[in-house]
């Protein structure tokens, strides 16, 4: 069916990092060849609106493309069943860690206890808590740049998270520059391992100015 946008619930489209040259190639297809593949809702409480479970990459490129509607496939299944449905279907590799935590967390939010995330996901009741853990772990500002792209997942996980464990106004600090100057993943790693080793002297002048620590490192 061909849906609208204004009907579209697009709560959901924070739950997966967006990858830029994937959404260019897929503008460029839709540009070319118009959408082939029908977007995944499920139906909501409000008359003629429908709740977005995937698809979100083909949403923003039909708006670039100043399109009036957008073709989709409603699922006869609820919200949770919809969601992890469609994490079933994706390879483990496909999702990173806060994908994982951010789609358990609307799950328990939802109202699903622990051990059923724990027997959906196929995992134990401890690596459900401690990806929720990450959510509260890593600040949201920071979250929010993994999302849009501006920091790599890795990096965020590897690097900002323990930071952010020790200092978090440091890390919050520090996740403000990488996505401004887009560093790579092995500066920002770079720039952890000296600010770990540092004495708190040193690392609050590599926190105000790690741009220079790499020109000179």
């Amino acid at each position: 069916m061909d849906l609208e946008f204004h009907q579209l619930d697009l709560r959901h489209q924070g739950l997966r990092v967006r990858r830029v040259e994937k959404e260019r190639r897929l503008l460029g297809s839709l540009s070319e060849v118009g959408q082939q593949v029908p977007i995944v809702v499920v139906t909501t409480a409000e008359p003629g609106q429908y709740l977005v479970i995937d698809g979100y990459k083909r949403l923003r490129a039909l708006r670039r493309l100043r399109q009036d509607t957008v073709r989709a496939t409603v699922l006869d299944l609820s919200e949770a069943e919809a969601l992890l449905l469609l994490h079933s279907q994706r390879a483990d590799e496909a999702e990173t860690a806060l994908e994982q935590a951010w789609l358990l967390l609307v799950l328990h939010e939802g109202g699903m206890p622990l051990a059923e995330l724990s027997l959906r996901f196929g995992r134990s009741t401890s690596w459900v808590s401690r990806r929720l853990g990450l959510v509260l772990e890593l600040p949201p500002s920071v979250q929010e740049r993994v999302r849009d792209g501006h920091i790599s997942s890795h990096a965020a996980m590897k690097y900002l998270l323990p930071m952010a464990r020790a200092k978090r106004s440091d890390c919050e600090a520090l996740a403000a520059t990488v996505a401004k100057e887009k560093l790579t993943t092995r500066e920002v790693g770079e720039l952890y391992a000296a600010w770990r080793d540092a004495p708190p002297w040193q690392r609050q002048r590599l926190i105000e100015d790690p741009l220079l620590f790499l020109k000179t490192r």
